[in-house]
């Protein structure tokens, strides 16, 4: 063989090679999303004759599809949809539109995936109807109805979460929105309806537990208290100035507790006594004394700085990596630069419910096969340890005493020891302030850590408290859970 002819035959193999890598990446890596893609004519038409999977919570279908004589065969219908629109959100075929679970699942929901391949073919064979998978969610149906009607008329978020696993009992938007009203195959209706929707304000289409961030108010106490315990420097009799006012350093603004006096009577306070009455000085004290970079790596650990996926994406809460002084101060009781999610400050209750190990939250725990089946399951995963479990209970014994005879005393059960933290938030000028509460239960053995954030003061301006507004919220989400 000649030097040329040796040349053209491995540039030929090259070519043949590449097309071969190609196809292979087009037909096994690249299938899912190029199933799934609105581009994909074929593939929508296909998913129209199959009915789409059901989306379950406690064995009762809260999404579903009946037959319809039109073009698309299948309605989605949703169940009780302002309590759950927010987790299902919606789909339309008509408009080739979804969100929330609809879309993060929609190749198990639809039966389009890869891995419904060989189910598909086998219902083909026998002649049965084709028919996506459905999907359980983690959530407690008792737990959502409780955070979803405590909210009465106010806007905020709610979310609970099961600190042991991570997993999601409750997650709730307030306003909410009738899915079924943008689910209709009409698609002008359809497009008057869910714009109709995204002119309100505050938007009921955006999911206010996962991608709206406000400042954590006083429940970013609890975080910074962990971040000096873990120092061995610091415990929770380690004691602080008391003054009336604090001049931040560097600037000439000051900062005051909530009522405008010491926190307490003497001179000094100690640091569980300033989370139990839920004192801002020495909380902004102890912030200037830690450093922004101790606080900040304590934040990423509990979740901070990074997105999560539920699967719904959640925004990410933030902690800057550099803050002066002044603006490290006022993050020590949750002002300033410091934002969080309900999602993010559920987490942090967690956290420490779960001895310090924070897990990764979710919202699925199975996708069902058509003969009732489990396709898939979803495992608990660690997303990595905050604390060391000392650390978690020194802390969870001020929280215990906050909700006991302190400034959170709104979450307080009967015969039950929740731990808990109020957060009143701050918002520019005269706006109306951000009401928190988190906390979890039994103290001594979590089955539930919570997060509450009331927007817009509850309707009541400056006037309304994390105590009187959000906490008797996530009482009722305990009680449900605990079955109280």
């Amino acid at each position: 063989m000649t030097k040329e002819l040796r040349r053209l035959s491995i540039v030929i193999l090259f070519m043949f090679l590449s097309l071969f890598v190609a196809t292979s990446w087009i037909q096994v890596v690249q299938a899912d999303s190029l199933a799934q893609s609105n581009r994909n004519t074929r593939s929508l038409l296909d998913s129209y004759e199959i009915q789409r999977g059901s989306i379950i919570v406690d064995g009762a279908a809260i999404a579903s599809s009946v037959p319809t004589d039109d073009e698309f065969q299948y309605q989605r219908v949703y169940a009780d949809s302002p309590m759950w629109s927010d987790v299902t959100g919606y789909f339309n075929p008509a408009l080739q539109s979804s969100t929330g679970i609809e879309n993060a699942l929609n190749a198990d929901l639809s039966g389009t995936g890869s891995g419904a391949f060989f189910s598909e073919i086998e219902r083909i064979v026998s002649g049965q109807p084709q028919s996506g998978y459905s999907v359980e969610l983690t959530l407690d149906a008792a737990a959502q109805r409780a955070a979803y009607e405590a909210f009465g008329d106010m806007e905020g978020a709610a979310v609970a979460i099961e600190p042991s696993t991570g997993r999601i009992l409750a997650m709730v938007s307030t306003p909410g929105y009738d899915a079924n009203q943008i689910a209709v195959h009409n698609a002008s209706e359809a497009d008057a309806a869910y714009n109709a929707l995204d002119a309100l304000k505050p938007n009921p289409l955006i999911n206010a537990a996962t991608n709206e961030t406000s400042p954590p108010g006083s429940t970013f106490k609890i975080l910074v208290a962990a971040a000096a315990y873990a120092t061995g420097e610091w415990t929770p009799e380690s004691t602080l100035p008391n003054p009336a006012r604090y001049a931040l350093p560097g600037s000439n603004s000051t900062v005051s507790n909530a009522w405008g006096g010491t926190c307490g009577s003497g001179a000094t306070v100690t640091i569980a006594d300033a989370i139990k009455l839920s004192c801002n000085i020495p909380m902004a004290e102890l912030a200037v004394e830690l450093g922004s970079q101790t606080i900040f790596e304590m934040a990423e650990k509990f979740g901070f700085n990074q997105e999560w996926e539920t699967p719904l994406t959640s925004v990410a809460s933030s902690y800057p990596r550099v803050l002066d002084d002044a603006q490290t101060a006022l993050t020590g009781f949750g002002q300033g630069k410091v934002t969080a999610t309900a999602l993010q400050v559920a987490m942090i209750s967690a956290g420490l419910a779960n001895d310090g190990m924070v897990m990764n939250p979710r919202l699925v725990d199975s996708v069902i096969g058509n003969d009732l089946s489990t396709v898939r399951e979803y495992a608990n995963e660690e997303f990595g340890r905050a604390t060391e479990a000392d650390v978690a209970d020194e802390v969870t014994k001020s929280m215990v005493a906050s909700v006991a005879d302190g400034a959170a005393q709104g979450a307080r059960i009967d015969g039950i020891d929740v731990a808990g933290k109020t957060g009143t938030a701050e918002n520019d000028g005269d706006e109306p302030y951000t009401l928190w509460f988190t906390g979890f239960a039994p103290a001594n053995d979590p089955q539930v850590a919570v997060a509450v954030v009331v927007d817009n003061g509850g309707g009541l301006g400056q006037s309304g408290s994390g105590d009187t507004l959000a906490a008797p919220i996530a009482k009722k989400i305990i009680e449900a859970v605990l079955n109280k």
